[in-house]
């Protein structure tokens, strides 16, 4: 009666789709429940659905070969897209400043483990495949796996090899991926101890380090009593002083309860009260030159003039300036800052609005009404899915992903591939706000949701199909010796990494934390430091990294199968 049961769970050779699919989220389900269990303050987060899934391949069960090509790929794709639309922004202005040090200290990361890895191939006579699974998953990197596994099979395609010519890295990657988990965290935790790290101290250090180039844009009152500034517009006492990057949002002159928003020709009179906004020390040299810092709470009164946020969700305000839309002189309404992928920006004249910007702006109640009517503010279609924009901006990656590069001696075109290809279709489609009808906003459940459901399909199908003779692998290959081998390639870059880090460039300790994670693309590392710093700083240095650092690991696994597979 209950046969039908039986065959769903009962592993064959040639499985219906029925089953396949039973087999899929079995791997997932399971393996996010075994990824949620701690040991100590560690635990294997997703990843965990790649070991379910090696259990159940060891098991037997097993999935099309053409349908785990497709889960692997697609799961692949739409992790390291999401991952890009997610830091884009950030990414590219992390260049100022620090984060040309840290990207370079996290791309000689991966160069370094490249060397390391090809010397292992020379040196243990281990084939590279499976040298470039040993450095994957050393360094926890999936996108690198998918690239190496996607370039072994177009080479197998040029050059009419058979399917078993080269071995699966998956394997190797498998067996060295805690080594990767659990090494970062160990050098973590020594050099923590080694360095006598006194955390206290050293976030206080930061904090002055900071202080000057702090980005976050605030608001301050104050009251004008410098006679320099007394009888001039606001216009000429920013021409005069040289003052940029500051707005006032709201004016109140003394001994009345009118607010109201200025305009540039707004006469400055004596002991007017001003609502500035702008970064920190900009607000300070402002108040340096008109006055003092001020108490009124009048000018902060709703009644006269109210603050709203407001989201762009039409076409009229998408892909123009401030400056184009012009909402002060139309509607009596200031924008004062924008919000962009978590980003605070001022809101400069100039400054372009892409789809999904949300906006502060300042005004009276029924001029803020007319303005919405410009810019949209549709709660309900930002909470819509767009699958034009989504799977638009994945056809533009796939595409990129696809232009052969011709390298003299190689035996095939070097390609990005389909991880880099949607990673830098994100990045580019993140910083410009869109390309043509494809735009970068996907709000911040759908990322996730993307995110994490494309890494499970990535790795229950590599999981599964790895777990087919794994043991008889591990055995056949050696593969103590290859867990010794996945040592060298986690921890002598990271060693590296931290001296270098601190004796050379005397990076903050919260820092370097962040970017040793982001150098190994290791979220369950992250994860682990911010809770063993208790500090939310190592996030900042991850994402600071991770995109350059991914595409490096993508370019490099490529390069190592082009130029030494046999």
């Amino acid at each position: 009666m209950f046969e039908w049961f039986k065959i769903l769970f009962t592993p064959t050779e040639e499985p219906e789709m029925t089953q396949a699919l039973i087999v899929l989220f079995l791997a997932i389900s399971v393996g996010f429940f075994v990824g949620r269990i701690k040991i100590g303050s560690v635990s294997l987060g997703v990843s965990a659905v790649m070991f379910v899934g090696l259990f159940l391949g060891h098991l037997g069960f097993s999935m099309n070969a053409e349908l785990i090509q497709f889960v692997r790929e697609f799961g692949l794709i739409l992790f390291v897209y999401g991952i890009g639309i997610q830091v884009g922004p950030s990414f590219f202005s992390s260049f100022k400043k620090e984060g040309l040090i840290f990207n370079a200290l996290g791309v000689g990361t991966v160069f370094l483990g490249g060397i390391i890895t090809y010397l292992i191939h020379l040196l243990a006579n281990v084939k590279i495949e499976n040298a470039v699974g040993l450095m994957s998953g050393s360094v926890t990197n999936t996108p690198g796996l998918g690239a190496a596994k996607s370039t072994l099979i177009e080479i197998q395609k040029q050059l009419n090899l058979p399917l078993d010519h080269f071995s699966d890295p998956t394997v190797a990657y498998a067996i060295t991926y805690p080594i990767g988990v659990f090494g970062i965290i160990l050098i973590i935790i020594l050099a923590k101890n080694f360095l006598k790290i006194d955390l206290s101290k050293e976030a206080v250090l930061l904090n002055e380090k900071n202080k000057d180039s702090e980005n976050k844009i605030v608001h301050q009152k104050c009251r004008v009593t410098k006679p320099e500034v007394i009888g001039k517009t606001i216009k000429q006492v920013f021409k005069e002083f040289h003052i940029d990057n500051v707005i006032i949002s709201r004016q109140k002159q003394s001994g009345t309860r009118v607010v109201y928003s200025p305009s540039l020709e707004s006469i400055i009179k004596e002991k007017d009260v001003l609502m500035v906004v702008a970064k920190q020390k900009d607000i300070d040299t402002f108040i340096d030159i008109v006055g003092k810092v001020s108490t009124d709470l009048l000018i902060e009164s709703q009644d006269d003039v109210t603050t709203k946020i407001l989201s762009v969700t039409k076409k009229t305000a998408t892909h123009k300036t401030l400056a184009q839309l012009d909402l002060y002189n139309q509607y009596d309404v200031k924008v004062t800052r924008v919000i962009r992928s978590g980003l605070e920006i001022l809101a400069q004249p100039s400054l372009e609005l892409y789809y999904g910007d949300t906006l502060m702006v300042v005004g009276e109640k029924h001029a803020i009404h007319e303005a919405e009517k410009i810019i949209g503010n549709s709660k309900k279609i930002l909470l819509e899915p767009d699958f034009l924009s989504l799977f638009g901006g994945l056809i533009f990656g796939v595409i990129i992903g696809s232009i052969p590069i011709m390298i003299p001696s190689l035996p095939v075109p070097l390609k990005l591939g389909l991880a880099a290809g949607p990673l830098m279709a994100a990045l580019f489609i993140s910083r410009y706000g869109g390309v043509g009808v494809i735009h970068s906003y996907i709000n911040n459940g759908a990322i996730h949701f993307m995110k994490d459901f494309g890494i499970c399909l990535f790795f229950a199908a590599v999981g599964i199909k790895a777990g087919h003779g794994f043991y008889d692998n591990f055995i056949g290959n050696n593969g103590w010796m290859w867990i010794y081998y996945g040592c060298y390639i986690t921890l002598i870059p990271l060693t590296l990494l931290v001296l270098i880090s601190r004796f050379v460039f005397k990076l903050n300790f919260y820092q370097m934390v962040g970017i040793m994670s982001g150098s190994y693309t290791d979220p369950a590392a992250l994860a682990f430091s911010t809770k063993y710093l208790d500090s939310d700083i190592p996030n900042q240095s991850y994402a600071t990294v991770y995109p350059l650092v991914t595409i490096s690991r993508i370019l490099v696994a490529q390069l190592l199968i082009l130029l030494f597979a046999s």
